[in-house]
């Protein structure tokens, strides 16, 4: 039998929610609440897997809650799945759900293992906030005592400053410093201005706008409740008017350049996409969009020593020059926009040579990098960013417009994620 590894695996489009602000109008959803209206609709006959049963599920979420531990498998269940579907849950950042989709690529053998459903979800509204472990560790001892002894015992060691709740933050655990404050440290190595990375991000909200007018997303987003479409695009949007936002992380030092309006909000949403092998997409209705995964890569950098968000920097050179490509050779590159200076940034390495030879390793010429060709639909600072769901979302967006395309054409799909890692992957339609 051929090896796993040597079996063809291809993406098709999924189905995703509206993505919203944190606290509007998905607020009152939970991370299932959120993921089941997608599973329904990717599960159902009349939806982009025409009632196809998966062999697997992954799904995941960044933010955790301790009312449950495998997200995927209860969200199956409460989707009305068939239950005899394995499903687990992932996690890493920002490419949760990219990371998903790489982990079924591996999996899909074209033995058995045909046709995954991988998706995540990220619930900004329903932040579960939890007890100090010192507190827990209390309360646990406390409810182990046996005698009124014990219990009083227990009481006169019970410590005031353990009384305390924790809140989870959008922060790195080994820095303890925010994306945004770490990407305004890389803004700075970089010396981005502030004006480019406005019109970057106005890029963005131009190009999802057009996206949402052309019908780009009507078969890619499903309703919500009363919630149709994607709440964060602004239609009015103007240089002027993000030139008018004070810098949201470096507040004190005159310097600083990253903004509300540069910056990817805060969002609720859910996202899906189908892995496969080609006997898994023959199982999808004909016009579902697909393509070949043609190679991928994970990659890690030091956090303490590099920018937090460069992984994609270093990565998606390495995964070019594998595979003998120059930048020129791409003709759609969607690129996560966590922060308009995290892109400005990969493409400033991208262009530089000492960068790809000494950091990188890569010292074939790659050429100048096509600005013209990233995100024509609109990325995260426009369409919103829930952690979970956003590699779903920019997979989905990158298969429908590149199955479009004449065959043979390739993409670059390239997220960074918290902790100096990052996914990226190289596609192509067929």
């Amino acid at each position: 039998m051929p090896a796993a590894s040597s079996a063809k695996v291809w993406l098709a489009a999924g189905l995703r929610t509206p993505f919203a602000k944190v606290d509007g109008p998905l607020a009152s959803l939970d991370t299932i609440q959120l993921s089941v209206p997608v599973v329904k609709a990717m599960l159902a006959p009349q939806g982009p897997g025409g009632g196809a049963r998966p062999d697997f599920a992954v799904w995941g979420t960044v933010i955790p809650n301790l009312t449950w531990s495998n997200l995927a498998r209860e969200v199956l269940l409460d989707a009305g799945a068939d239950p005899t579907i394995p499903a687990f849950s992932t996690i890493m950042a920002c490419s949760t759900s990219m990371m998903g989709a790489i982990e079924a690529a591996g999996m899909v053998d074209g033995r058995g293992r045909d046709l995954a459903l991988v998706g995540g979800v990220e619930s900004m509204s329903r932040v579960q906030i939890g007890l100090s472990v010192a507190l827990s560790d209390w309360i646990r001892k406390f409810q182990g005592a046996k005698t009124g002894q014990q219990r009083l015992a227990a009481l006169g060691a019970l410590n005031l400053k353990d009384v305390k709740l924790f809140i989870p933050k959008v922060a790195n655990r080994v820095t303890g410093l925010s994306m945004g404050e770490h990407t305004e440290i890389t803004a700075k190595e970089w010396g981005l201005s502030r004006a480019d990375q406005d019109a970057l991000a106005l890029a963005s909200h131009q190009g999802a706008v057009k996206g949402w007018e052309q019908g780009f997303f009507d078969d890619l987003v499903i309703p919500v409740g009363d919630t149709r479409r994607d709440t964060i695009p602004r239609k009015d949007s103007t240089l002027e008017k993000l030139a008018k936002l004070a810098p949201a992380f470096d507040r004190t030092s005159g310097k600083g350049t990253l903004t509300a309006g540069n910056s990817s909000p805060l969002t609720d949403g859910a996202a899906a996409i189908w892995v496969g092998s080609e006997a898994g997409m023959a199982r999808l209705p004909g016009e579902t969009p697909k393509v070949r995964i043609v190679d991928h890569e994970v990659t890690s950098i030091d956090l303490r020593h590099e920018g937090l968000l460069m992984a994609p920097a270093y990565g998606v050179p390495r995964l070019l020059a594998r595979n003998g490509m120059t930048y020129a050779d791409v003709g759609l590159w969607e690129i996560h926009e966590a922060f308009a200076a995290q892109v400005l940034s990969h493409i400033a390495a991208w262009e530089s040579a000492k960068f790809l030879s000494d950091k990188a390793g890569v010292t074939t010429p790659l050429g100048a990098f096509p600005r013209d060709r990233v995100n024509p639909n609109g990325g995260s600072l426009a369409l919103g960013h829930p952690f979970g769901a956003t590699g779903a979302r920019i997979l989905s967006q990158a298969v429908k417009e590149l199955a479009a395309r004449p065959k043979g054409e390739r993409a670059i799909v390239s997220i960074c994620a918290d902790g100096g890692q990052g996914t990226m992957m190289l596609l192509e339609s067929a």
